[in-house]
């Protein structure tokens, strides 16, 4: 039963909830819908509530008062009311600023139809008294607002430029637009307007004549401007006629300066590169000299240096040779002597084995063994000392040539010593053969020769050995220049004596052959025999 009754009372309280949720939204849609804000810019107006007004009364004598009066339209500016919808009904007029352009054709003064563009701004007033008079006008058409005001001012518009000149409305813009304002303000607040500011754009006709008052100005500006020009013109080509006539002057100052110093410069650098091109040459002349010099010494030196290493290699060939020789013989000596004392020591050997075995087998055969020992003993020692005088015989043969050898070589190197320049000569007619070959290789490789303006009698042959012979003759001046040696003496001289020597050679009988060397075996006798000796007879 308890929970029964928590049930309904939690069910009650759950209706009640909804009811009131459902009042209070049904309160805030009625709010919703009678209470009316106006934004900042906007006025309310509420018809059917009467709202007490301070009304203006001019009296017979011309002064105002004021005094309260009833007015069926309510007006709220900025600000809330609430509008009962079913007996009262409420309107927002907007008390923003309105901008009117108006383009009108008027008369002026002085009979000339002008056009004037001019541009206000209208608004309504914020005063309960002008929302009241607009709305009471204006309040189910707001873009009547716009004509209104456009007619209201091309009317003003016209009645001020009729009584003004071109010339006045030109010069007195400022003073035309408020004269404009003030004349439409007053009419404007009658229907609840206010106007805010009014602007002259422009000011122009179909017919040119404000473009002619200025024309007179405009042309003598214009004639003034060109006369200026005219001078500035002419005064800039004086001065650039006095600039390029002291530029000339200077240029001409400055060619007559160039022209000096060209030559004086030109004059210097001749006599410069005559004194470096004698200078030059007097070098040359020195350092070809010098050349030539420092080549003869060298010559010199290459050629002594020559033969001192000639005779040097001679002196040292020919030690060297006696020196082999000799050791050579000496060891061939000592081996003989070794080889005989071998032997010697072999056949005793022997000797003494052949004593023993006849000692062994009879008494008899020690006595011919013994002599037979004795005999080899003999035998061996005679061929060991031929071998030895052979071999010491022999040695001294070749001591004695090496001696013959060196003596020669040392004549020989004195020679040179004494005769350098036969040496020379004999050097030089040693590589005369090499050097022809070498010039007769330039003939090889040429395939035909043509002789063309000599005689019959003068043949390829012949020119070839005119060329042979002027070569070996420009040979021969190039020894005699540098070793100052006369290559064509001494090969003439050399001629002769071979012919002498011939000649001698041919009347002298040929020296006997020596005899054939006997050489001596040196093969050991052999062993005697181990068969026991026949008795003696008795």
């Amino acid at each position: 039963m308890e929970i029964a009754g928590i049930v309904g009372i939690l069910v009650i309280v759950g209706i009640a909830v909804v009811v009131a949720v459902v009042l209070l939204l049904i309160l805030l849609l009625f709010a919703r819908s009678w209470i009316k804000v106006a934004r900042a810019d906007e006025a309310l107006v509420i018809s059917g509530r009467k709202q007490k007004i301070q009304r203006a009364v001019i009296a017979a004598d011309g002064t105002t008062s004021s005094e309260l009066a009833e007015s069926p339209v309510t007006v709220i500016v900025n600000g809330k009311s609430l509008v009962n919808p079913i007996t009262q009904r409420h309107e927002i007029i907007s008390l923003r600023s309105r901008q009117v352009s108006l383009n009108a054709e008027a008369q002026s003064l002085d009979s000339v139809t002008l056009n004037v563009d001019g541009v206000a701004i209208v608004k309504i007033g914020s005063d309960p008294l002008y929302v009241r008079r607009a709305a009471e006008r204006f309040a189910s058409q707001d873009k009547a607002i716009e004509q209104f005001t456009t007619e209201q001012l091309e009317g003003a518009l016209r009645g001020i430029v009729a009584t003004l000149s071109v010339v006045e409305l030109m010069r007195e813009r400022k003073k035309f637009s408020d004269q404009i304002a003030a004349d439409v303000s007053q009419e404007l607040a009658e229907q609840g307007l206010i106007l805010d500011s009014f602007q002259i754009k422009g000011i122009t006709d179909k017919v040119g004549y404000i473009q002619s008052l200025g024309a007179p100005e405009i042309q003598a500006k214009r004639q003034a401007a060109e006369i200026s020009q005219t001078n500035a013109d002419r005064a800039i080509n004086q001065k650039n006629i006095a600039n390029k006539e002291a530029n000339l002057i200077e240029q001409t100052a400055l060619d007559t300066n160039t022209a000096n110093s060209d030559s004086g410069i030109g004059r210097a650098r001749a006599e410069a590169e005559q004194a470096e091109a004698l200078a030059r040459a007097q070098a040359e002349q020195a350092v070809l000299q010098q050349q030539a010099e420092n080549k003869q010494a060298q010559l010199d030196a290459d050629v002594k240096r020559v033969a001192d290493a000639q005779r040097y290699e001679a002196e040292t060939r020919a030690q060297a040779e006696l020196y082999t020789r000799e050791r050579a013989a000496e060891a061939a000596a000592i081996e003989q002597v070794k080889q005989a004392e071998a032997r010697t020591r072999i056949a005793e050997q022997q000797a003494q084995a052949d004593k023993a075995r006849a000692d062994g087998e009879a008494a008899a055969a020690i006595a011919k063994a013994s002599g037979e020992a004795n005999a080899l003993r003999a035998q061996a020692e005679a061929e060991a000392e031929a071998r030895r005088l052979r071999a010491s015989a022999e040695a001294d043969a070749i001591r004695a040539e090496g001696d013959a050898r060196a003596a020669a070589l040392e004549a020989e190197a004195k020679a040179i010593a004494s005769n350098q320049d036969a040496f020379l000569s004999q050097r030089v007619l040693e590589v005369l053969p090499s050097i022809m070959a070498e010039f007769s290789k330039g003939y090889a490789a040429i395939g035909n020769v043509s002789i063309i303006g000599s005689s019959g009698e003068d043949g390829a042959s012949n020119v070839v050995g005119a060329d042979s012979a002027k070569a070996l003759r420009s040979v021969f001046d190039s020894v005699h220049s540098a070793t100052g040696l006369d290559l064509a003496g001494i090969i003439q001289g050399q001629a002769v004596g071979r012919g002498f020597g011939a000649g001698v050679a041919e009347a002298t009988p040929p020296a006997p052959a020596p005899p054939p060397r006997v050489s001596t075996p040196t093969t050991p006798p052999p062993p005697a025999s181990a068969t026991p000796a026949a008795p003696a007879a008795e």
